[in-house]
Parts: C-alpha cells; sequence; structure tokens
C-alpha cells in the first residue's frame, strides 16, 4: 500500500513539476508519509523511476501474453484493444504520465534512459502484433499494425485528455470492426 502510495505521489509530481524539479522529500509529502519510510522502499528518485518504469513494461507484457492466449488473432486484437481503452479510461494520468516519459529530450540522460527502456519494450510487442495481424489474413502486416497502432494510441490520447466528453465505447466498436476481422485486409 505505501508502495502504491509512493508511485502515485511521484507520478502525480513528476507531471506537475517535472522529474528533476521533485524531490524524494517532496514525493514523501505528497504521499503522506515519512522520507524514512520512502528510503525503505526506493534508494532514491531514480531507483523510484526505475521501478516505475519496470512496472509499466511488465504492464505491456502481461497485456500482450494474455492477448497471445486467446484463440484466434481476431480475438488477439480485440483483447489489445479492450485492455488498452479500459486501462486508460481506469487511469488517464498513468497514459499521460509514459506519454510524457516517452517524448523527453535524449539530452535528458536520466529521462532518456528510461524512456528508451520503454521504447524498446513497445518495439518488442509491436512485433508480436505484427504476427497478429499476418495470422489474420492481412496483405501487409506490419503496415496494418502500425495504423492500428495510431489508431489505438490516438484513442487513448483523447479518452485520457477528454475522459467526459469522447465517446469511448463508440470509437472501441470502431476499431474492432475494423482491425478485428480478416476480411479488413
Amino acid at each position: 500500500m505505501a508502495k502504491e502510495k509512493i508511485r502515485i505521489a511521484a507520478m502525480e509530481l513528476f507531471m506537475k513539476r517535472g522529474y528533476h524539479a521533485t524531490s524524494i522529500e517532496d514525493v514523501a509529502k505528497h504521499a503522506n508519509i515519512s522520507k524514512g519510510l520512502l528510503y525503505n522502499y526506493y534508494k532514491g528518485k531514480e531507483e523510484l523511476l526505475s521501478t516505475m518504469i519496470q512496472a509499466r513494461i511488465d504492464e505491456l507484457i502481461q497485456v500482450m501474453e494474455a492477448a497471445s492466449s486467446q484463440e484466434s488473432p481476431a480475438e488477439q486484437l480485440k483483447h489489445i484493444v479492450e485492455g488498452a481503452i479500459n486501462n486508460v479510461r481506469q487511469k488517464p494520468e498513468v497514459f499521460q504520465f509514459y506519454l510524457h516519459l516517452q517524448t523527453q529530450p535524449e539530452s535528458d540522460e536520466v529521462l532518456s534512459k528510461y524512456s528508451k527502456l520503454l521504447i524498446e519494450e513497445s518495439a518488442r510487442q509491436f512485433h508480436l502484433q505484427c504476427e497478429m495481424f499476418e495470422n489474420l489474413g492481412v496483405k501487409e502486416p506490419r503496415k496494418r499494425s502500425l495504423y492500428f497502432s495510431s489508431v489505438l494510441q490516438g484513442l487513448m490520447f483523447m479518452i485520457s485528455a477528454y475522459p467526459e466528453q469522447f465517446p469511448v465505447e463508440e470509437m472501441k466498436a470502431q476499431i474492432i470492426h475494423e482491425f478485428c476481422h480478416s476480411s479488413n485486409t
């Protein structure tokens, strides 16, 4: 429970103030815990960020493993859509945080290192997604997968930016209809 409070507080502050402008003391205060308790869990701010990134990578792996366990490629892709959209709907700030992290300048050595880890894992997951499109019988699975990812990321961004106004269910049904059937090659 304390670790989750710490990660949530850190994410909020990193988004609001920036990683470098946020101190461990700020995170502890925001999480309503002592700085000593925070140090029981994390050696410092970078270890906290590293743990957050690893948790996100583990989430991505879990989604793709669960999708891969579905019987058909159409069901696999549908699982990805539903999982991604439901996740953003439940925790829009998490999506925004990791999107923000992936767009940091390369000159920021600390953030760039973690951004690259996320991007590398996304590339591995993209390869699995391409295989799903290939198994679906799509003529150009890589292009179709890029288009699918672009549309899904756009939907995720819109849901996170406009959670109350965006027609989530209609858009989810549309992307499933467009991409999760073999007739759409």
